[in-house]
């Protein structure tokens, strides 16, 4: 018997992250109807886009570093918000961070990717999802730092 539904079944073509980084998201802003991830019902939350996340630790100085904490209320209060979603913020910034790996392993320099490695603690939860390790991780953060001095 021939399988009517051959056709309709395709070959899933895993997207690079580099795709996933360039779909086409749009901010938004949601009222909680009940409590989330440690964030009060009635709050408003602030769901971003990889692009937010870009721009922000793009603009965090080279040798320095922020938490992801603050990353979050950085752009939830940046945008009139109570909280930032802690669980697309972390789904963005590993797709930001393996775009910016593939970047890297495409050729680009260090210094021409996105620094994930200001915001992305080693040892995190987020960190060991990556395919930079942690020893990766510190050794950009300890090269901006001496670079930093050096220029002092």
């Amino acid at each position: 018997m021939r399988d009517m539904h051959a056709k309709s079944r395709k070959k899933a073509v895993k997207k690079t992250w580099n795709v996933r980084f360039e779909t086409k998201r749009y901010p938004k802003r949601v009222t909680l109807d009940a409590d989330f991830a440690g964030i009060p019902a009635g709050s408003t939350l602030f769901v971003g886009t990889p692009q937010i996340l870009q721009t922000y630790i793009r603009k965090i100085p080279s040798g320095e570093t922020r938490t992801l904490q603050r990353l979050r209320r950085d752009i939830a209060r940046a945008n009139r918000c109570a909280a930032m979603c802690p669980v697309s913020t972390s789904i963005f910034l590993r797709i930001l961070a393996e775009a910016a790996w593939d970047d890297l392993d495409a050729g680009k320099r260090v210094q021409d990717v996105t620094p994930f490695w200001r915001v992305i603690e080693p040892g995190s939860a987020i960190a060991k999802k990556l395919r930079a390790t942690d020893a990766w991780l510190n050794k950009q953060r300890h090269s901006e730092i001496e670079q930093g001095r050096s220029r002092q």
